[in-house]
């Protein structure tokens, strides 16, 4: 009889014999196992974000400033205001965009003062226009108020297109005497009222350079420290700027003392520009010489750098550059303009 040699069959003889015992055996397994199936995840309905977009935004035109998209639709409103020192301590200077202090009879100096930003109740004391207050506002279109003045500076102020106000003349009841001054300085006017009479005004257009930050602005990346302004319209006004960390501006003094608000919060400024000015007398009435050009400063966190400045026309806003002849960025904020008369005046940085 012959033997078949199991061992030496085929391997895959081998292999799918014993593939035909595995899969019987993973089967029935398989049946018997208590593996569970994974559950589907519960759904609770769609996924929602709580990112909120931010506003848009806009530039404020006199200050520079990052505002909500439409908070700037208003008229700018100017205001011839006193400063005598009967008058202080003003009422509205704290809320304005710029102002521009000037020579006046006596030495004295008076100011035209624009808000936009910010429109006080009431602002004052208000007083009469100088003839380079024609000048000086125009560019800003928009409201004027002033107590009146000789007949040919009012005519001039109106050829501006300016809506004006003029206490002299005013019937609407804008004007009143009030506070704690007497008179003539305690002509008060009605701002916000005025303002809402003359709301569908269109807004100013931008006036100056303004950088993104302080930090941007031209007297900060290239001017040199300057921690103090003394500025002299004449032998009876004088005025200082010293720069305060802490509150982030230059604060003001006149005459040696702190220039306060009613409320006995000194007046500051983010920006100090002094304008060197050519002033002309007609019949006894300074005049601030402002179609032309000139040397100027400008001072921003500290730090002032050397310019000049010019008007080309009347409606034309006040160019500043810098020495290499690029436009001066002022620092966001609000900006008070020294127009300090050459040969008269004066004009001292201190480091």
């Amino acid at each position: 009889m012959i033997k078949k040699n199991v061992a030496s069959a085929p391997r895959s003889i081998k292999t799918a014999g014993l593939l035909a015992l595995i899969v019987p055996a993973l089967l029935l397994g398989g049946c018997t196992s208590n593996t569970t199936a994974p559950s589907p995840s519960p759904t609770n309905g769609a996924w929602t974000s709580n990112y909120v977009a931010p506003a848009d935004t806009e530039i404020a035109p006199l200050t520079g400033l990052t505002v909500p998209v439409g908070s700037s639709a208003r008229p700018s409103l100017a205001a011839k205001i006193d400063n005598h020192i009967a008058a202080r301590p003003q009422v509205g200077l704290a809320q304005t965009d710029l102002v521009f202090e000037e020579l006046v009879e006596g030495g004295i100096t008076r100011y035209v003062g624009v808000w936009q930003s910010n429109i006080p109740e009431q602002l004052g004391p208000v007083r009469s226009i100088r003839p380079m207050d024609p000048d000086i506002i125009a560019p800003f279109g928009g409201l004027v108020g002033f107590s009146g003045g000789q007949q040919r500076f009012v005519n001039a102020m109106n050829a501006t297109g300016q809506i004006s106000a003029i206490f002299d003349y005013d019937t609407s009841g804008l004007f009143s005497r009030g506070g704690t001054h007497a008179a003539p300085h305690n002509v008060m006017l009605a701002a916000t009222e005025f303002l809402n009479r003359n709301a569908s005004v269109a807004p100013p257009a931008q006036q100056y350079a303004y950088a993104a930050t302080l930090d941007g602005a031209s007297a900060m990346v290239d001017g040199s420290p300057i921690s103090t302004i003394n500025t002299r319209f004449s032998n009876s006004s004088a005025r200082s700027w010293t720069w305060n960390a802490d509150a982030g501006a230059y604060l003001r003094a006149q005459d040696g003392t702190p220039d306060l608000t009613p409320e006995g919060v000194q007046l500051g400024a983010t920006n100090v520009v002094v304008l060197r000015v050519d002033v002309t007398v007609d019949q006894s009435i300074p005049k601030t010489e402002l179609i032309a050009s000139g040397d100027a400063s400008i001072s921003s966190g500290g730090k002032t750098i050397a310019a000049t400045w010019s008007k080309d026309i009347q409606t034309s806003p006040i160019r500043l550059v810098d020495g290499n002849g690029v436009t001066v960025r002022l620092a966001p904020g609000n900006t008070w303009f020294q127009l300090v008369p050459n040969g008269t005046g004066a004009a001292d940085l201190i480091p």
